[in-house]
């Protein structure tokens, strides 16, 4: 295992901020004794939310469907592309994972959790990121109240949780909504 102490940082500088994120490079000293630029975007930490949401609760769901799990679909500037997704959002200063899952899940959805608990916390894109995310499990959900951010367009939509995961794989697919779907399969709670 590479000890890191072997790696001397010279300078870290920030080149950019955003609202979104601040970047920038790490200039080191390898274990070799060269020297290099790492690259790096800071991002704030952020949740996913698996939210499965019992099939009574919706007006428009069949019973024999059974419960369904909760997905968003927006529209993806960045990438020009519109996903289907897990509700999923930024953690404010001062907040758990799981008090940001219900509400980043209320204020998109309208949806609000009994209960939630987290599957994993990991971090994301190592080569390149510095950025945190968790996995949330949502379950017992009643009528809250939505509250868009200014920059969501979303349409909410529900899934059968036997289908969820194929529906996820399909094109185009995102990586926060696979690993959130293929974690709370391996746990036990799809």
């Amino acid at each position: 295992m590479t000890d890191p102490e072997e790696w001397e940082l010279l300078e870290e500088v920030t080149e950019y901020e955003t609202p979104w994120y601040d970047g920038g490079y790490d200039r080191l000293v390898q274990p070799d004794g060269s020297e290099q630029r790492y690259y790096w975007a800071d991002l704030p930490p952020a949740v996913v939310v698996v939210a499965r949401i019992d099939a009574e609760v919706l007006e428009d769901a069949d019973d024999e469907d059974g419960d369904r799990l909760l997905f968003v679909e927006q529209y993806r500037p960045t990438i020009r592309e519109t996903h289907l997704e897990l509700p999923a959002g930024i953690v404010e200063d001062g907040e758990s994972y799981t008090r940001a899952g219900a509400r980043e899940l209320e204020e998109e959805t309208g949806f609000r959790p009994s209960s939630t608990s987290l599957l994993q916390e990991y971090a994301v894109a190592t080569g390149v990121l510095r950025h945190d995310r968790a996995i949330v499990y949502a379950e017992g959900l009643e009528p809250g109240e939505r509250e868009l951010d200014s920059n969501e367009f979303l349409e909410v939509t529900t899934v059968p949780i036997d289908d969820a995961l194929e529906r996820a794989r399909e094109q185009p697919a995102n990586d926060s909504t696979m690993t959130a779907l293929l974690l709370a399969k391996e746990d036990g709670v799809l």
